[in-house]
């Protein structure tokens, strides 16, 4: 079985400069083109993950604010067999991000709301050398993202509760802003 995983996310704030380069508020990709050209969204980013299995597998699907939130999402199957449940994020956690994690455009609105581990870059919050549940529970700042999204990833090793599967899901319909 052969299984390809795709990222989906929404940019925010976009525009072209004076000399065509195109970027992007939140959620960026770098490549200076409305084209992400292969590259993932710069942090802070809300994800949908999607592994979809070949020859009619098992898929699997979540939300993701493992690296931060930018915008409410859903996720959700049209067809399928199994579970094949909708999965959302539909608050706007940037309303209750703390000071320390707010992203702010010029005017001084939050836009975003980055992960403890892109600010702090700090082993606790990244879970680096800590590699189980045990040794890397969700933190104050974590829980945060899980208490706005519950049904969403909000740290390295949060709940398997959040992970979606369907077989055999002809369409998988994201939905930014739900």
């Amino acid at each position: 079985m052969m299984a390809d995983e795709s990222h989906f996310w929404a940019r925010t704030g976009c525009s072209t400069d004076a000399s065509g380069r195109f970027s992007c508020a939140t959620a960026d990709c770098a490549s200076g083109q409305v084209a992400c050209n292969g590259n993932g969204a710069i942090p802070p980013a809300s994800l949908v993950e999607i592994n979809i299995v070949e020859n009619s597998g098992q898929d699997f699907y979540d939300i993701s604010l493992v690296d931060g939130f930018n915008l409410p999402v859903s996720v959700s199957t049209e067809g399928g067999t199994g579970d094949c449940g909708t999965t959302s994020c539909s608050t706007n956690v940037n309303a209750a991000c703390p000071a320390v994690l707010q992203v702010k455009a010029v005017d001084g609105s939050v836009i975003a709301c980055k992960s403890a581990c892109i600010a702090f870059n700090q082993p606790q919050y990244c879970c680096i050398g800590n590699n189980t549940p045990e040794t890397c529970p969700p933190t104050n700042n974590s829980m945060i993202f899980k208490i706005q999204c519950p049904q969403a990833y909000s740290y390295a090793f949060d709940d398997p509760s959040n992970l979606f599967t369907c077989s055999g899901a002809p369409n998988y319909v994201i939905t930014f802003c739900p």
